[in-house]
């Protein structure tokens, strides 16, 4: 089971703790988590991600989402997984750009995060296409869809 520490400094017009909890639920039971695990979201400001983004990965702009987790490439999932930076400005920008509501991006974000935590990733089309199905599938179960 995951367990999660939200850090959230800005107003959703839903119950954002809410809706990560049913997330990393879900999550867990498919990916046949066993014991507890621990991770925080901390949702930023463009400003601070693009600080972030640019510190530990030498990109110069903001991104949606960062995921640092405490331990890369073990078989064994650590207690402590790592921490996820979601921007908030990217949540409400992308949620119109895509043409979905807020919610959707955002649930789209944290299931991102979670799953770069686990060890997915999307360096290589097949990659890609395996992640991005996983987290698509997490929001269909939950019903939050396009």
């Amino acid at each position: 089971m995951i367990k999660v520490n939200f850090v959230n400094e800005f107003e959703f017009d839903f119950k954002a703790e809410k809706i990560i909890k049913k997330i990393c639920k879900k999550i867990s039971k498919i990916e046949q988590i066993k014991g507890k695990h621990y991770l925080s979201i901390i949702i930023v400001d463009n400003n601070k991600i693009h600080e972030i983004n640019k510190q530990y990965r030498d990109i110069d702009n903001p991104t949606d989402v960062i995921s640092f987790a405490m331990i890369d490439g073990e078989n064994e999932l650590p207690q402590e997984m790592g921490d996820i930076f979601i921007s908030y400005d990217k949540i409400i920008e992308q949620a119109e750009n895509y043409g979905h509501s807020i919610l959707r991006e955002f649930s789209f974000l944290v299931s991102h995060g979670v799953h770069h935590l686990l060890g997915y990733d999307h360096m290589t089309p097949e990659d890609e296409k395996v992640m991005f199905e996983k987290q698509e599938n997490i929001l269909k179960l939950l019903k939050i869809e396009r």
